[in-house]
């Protein structure tokens, strides 16, 4: 059990520091974290948000925030494994009943973990879902539909599932992974983030009882923070695989690097030039990570006291923060190449990992609407959107 938030960032730290170990390996191997999201599961982090009353830790989201930039400093893609688990703790904080909390928050307090399946393909749009939830007479329900980009569902003992019931409102329904009907496919096989194992589920007319399905489209009626937590989460996923690029690219222009010969050093690091651009780098990669702090402060600021204009505030808050994330992910992890010199390019090293990491984790969400919503907030005091994306 972890008591506080300086507890929660002591051993997420430690964490980081034990992972980093055989990253790189894991994603050449495509060799999937078991044994390390078990660990993350015996360590406590995984309940860190679990409201007090119910015996957790009940973290701030600056804190929560900055448990995932640490880790993703260590192995983007085990950082993001554990993002929906977090995402969907939230849901049933804001929309389960009184026995939902207290037998889903034991399960989390017990180590289980939550994956997803809410992506779907070949739909007009993300929002379109078509998995069906289908009343039965005794009032449970009959749970069918494919889902693409299932992050963590393969490690998950609960599968949180996005449907879609005959009066087309959206629910979660939480299915055990090993329940009748649900088949889980390990076939991801993106670029970046290998070993996410983000494939695909598969429900066969899954029995689901009435008390495992949330009204989630109860979520969107009043001011909220579903999207600007999760989207939190994802910055800060951003934000780690940036110090991680940027640390391995110091680490390796310092000790394997050679200086190019007309700059008249003896070694790559004293090179005015490189210096001159690791600290420019530096400066995005502070600037990110200032930014996600201030997004999480407003988060938390929200949370305490929830309104249309905190709401609003703190998704716009967000939203600055994933677009300058994402951006300095994928310069850092492209500049490791331009600084650390032609060495750097082998395959055999697996540099490029944090740049494929950093390429398809940013894919998630487009920052060009971000930069729409932030805009007409700015010039005309337009609240974003309350669609959970922002």
């Amino acid at each position: 059990m972890i008591a506080d938030d300086a507890d929660a960032l002591a051993v997420a730290a430690a964490l980081a520091t034990e992972f980093r170990t055989g990253a790189s390996t894991r994603d050449s191997e495509r060799r999937l974290p078991r044994a390390e999201l078990d660990r993350l599961s015996a360590s406590g982090l995984l309940a860190v948000t679990v409201p007090a009353e119910y015996g957790g830790a009940d973290v701030r989201q600056e804190t929560l925030a900055e448990i995932f930039r640490l880790l993703a400093s260590a192995d983007a893609s085990l950082a993001q494994i554990p993002q929906n688990h977090f995402v969907y703790v939230n849901v049933i904080r804001r929309q389960g009943t009184d026995g939902q909390r207290a037998f889903f928050f034991g399960e989390v307090l017990a180590g289980r973990r939550f994956g997803n399946a809410q992506s779907e393909a070949g739909t007009r749009h993300v929002q379109d879902i078509r998995t069906r939830l289908d009343p039965r007479p005794d009032g449970s329900y009959l749970l069918t539909g494919v889902k693409h980009y299932s992050t963590g569902a393969l490690f998950a003992d609960w599968i949180p599932v996005l449907a879609r019931t005959e009066d087309d409102d959206l629910h979660v329904a939480y299915v055990p992974r090993d329940a009748d009907g649900v088949t889980v496919v390990d076939d991801w096989d993106g670029m970046g983030q290998r070993t996410t194992a983000s494939g695909t589920v598969r429900l066969d007319a899954v029995p689901v009882p009435a008390d495992r399905v949330v009204p989630h489209h109860l979520t969107f009626r009043g001011p909220q923070l579903h999207g600007a937590v999760a989207q939190l989460l994802h910055a800060a996923i951003d934000a780690g695989i940036a110090a991680g690029a940027f640390a391995e690219a110091a680490e390796f222009v310092r000790t394997k690097s050679r200086p190019w010969f007309e700059s008249g050093v003896d070694s790559a690091a004293e090179d005015p030039l490189l210096i001159q651009r690791f600290g420019e780098l530096a400066v995005q990669v502070r600037a990110s990570e200032a930014l996600l702090g201030a997004a999480a402060r407003a988060v938390d600021a929200a949370r305490d006291d929830l309104t249309e204009d905190s709401a609003a505030e703190a998704s716009i808050a967000v939203a600055a923060a994933k677009v300058h994330t994402s951006a300095t992910a994928v310069e850092v992890a492209g500049a490791l190449f331009e600084l650390a010199g032609t060495r750097s390019a082998l395959d055999s090293l697996n540099l490029h990992r944090h740049w494929r990491d950093a390429r398809t984790h940013t894919l998630h969400d487009p920052s060009r609407w971000k930069i729409q919503h932030i805009g007409r907030h700015a010039l005309n005091g337009t609240k974003p959107p309350r669609h959970g994306l922002l």
